[in-house]
């Protein structure tokens, strides 16, 4: 009589664990389906790919709860022990052949969790890839570049890359129109052209701070920045509301303003080279 109401004991001590892993594990794939969620809608990405969390928890949590049950029931003591080596063998064989992906799919939990980047953002990754984020996996970052072309970068090198977000705050850009001109040309008069053609551009904003608007500081800044031994450097700073928008409009001002300097006389430096001749031998 008391074999079978410890073996009753045993059941319903098992049945309690299940019961309590069953409850846990919904109430850790509630919070982890609203954190998803949230992250997702941030990055702008579908939330269902993250469901991988929610079924790795519920089945880390019943593992656990099995190895309690084996661990605390000796009868099933032994088979427990040599079930949990051959499956710390076997999680160590998976772990060291998916090391690579898994370091992925770690740094894709970081990209959700700080969000330095969303879908549609553009972004600089280190020195080498600018474009806009088509897509964030758990394994990989797709990016568009300029030329239509699709960069994807693993998770764990972005993760280890400096990148220069244009969007992630304020899509608010400021371009700069660089000219080199000639050292005999009119500063004031190029400055004046330069002023001019950017606020006649329709992209061209006025991002001047209430304080700047008080002192009288023109709408669009240009600075002389230096000399060289040909040129006088001119600087000028134009802001658009979004990067794309920033971009075509500095093209289209680069055409305007060399077009208006060669209508008004101001020259571009251009550089002279002297070649000399030697007189080759009779």
């Amino acid at each position: 009589m008391k074999s079978f109401d410890e073996r009753w004991e045993q059941v319903v001590f098992a049945l309690i664990v299940l019961a309590v892993a069953f409850l846990f594990g919904r109430l850790v794939r509630m919070l982890l389906g609203r954190f998803f969620r949230t992250a997702a809608k941030k990055l702008k990405v579908d939330p269902t790919r993250y469901n991988f969390f929610k079924n790795a928890s519920d089945f880390l949590i019943y593992l656990i709860a099995v190895v309690i049950i084996f661990r605390s029931i000796p009868p099933l003591r032994a088979f427990g022990d040599t079930l949990m080596t051959g499956a710390g063998i076997f999680a160590a064989i998976v772990g060291f052949a998916s090391q690579s992906a898994f370091s992925n799919i770690i740094s894709g939990i970081f990209l959700v969790i700080f969000r330095p980047f969303s879908v549609g953002d553009r972004i600089r990754v280190g020195q080498l890839y600018t474009g806009d984020v088509e897509d964030i996996t758990l394994r990989h970052t797709v990016i568009k570049d300029f030329e239509n072309r699709r960069i994807v970068i693993p998770n764990t090198v972005i993760s280890n890359e400096v990148i220069v977000n244009s969007t992630i705050i304020d899509e608010k850009t400021c371009m700069f129109l660089e000219f080199n001109i000639s050292q005999d040309a009119d500063i004031s008069r190029a400055q004046a052209i330069i002023q001019e053609e950017a606020l006649k551009h329709p992209s061209n904003i006025d991002n001047r701070s209430e304080a700047e608007k008080a002192k009288g500081e023109n709408a669009v800044m240009v600075r002389v920045m230096g000399f060289t031994e040909l040129a006088t450097q001119l600087r000028g700073y134009v802001w658009a509301n979004t990067p794309n928008e920033g971009f075509e409009m500095k093209c289209e001002l680069n055409k305007s303003i060399k077009q208006r300097f060669d209508r008004e006389g101001i020259s571009l430096a251009v550089p002279l080279r002297m070649i000399t001749y030697k007189n080759e031998p009779q």
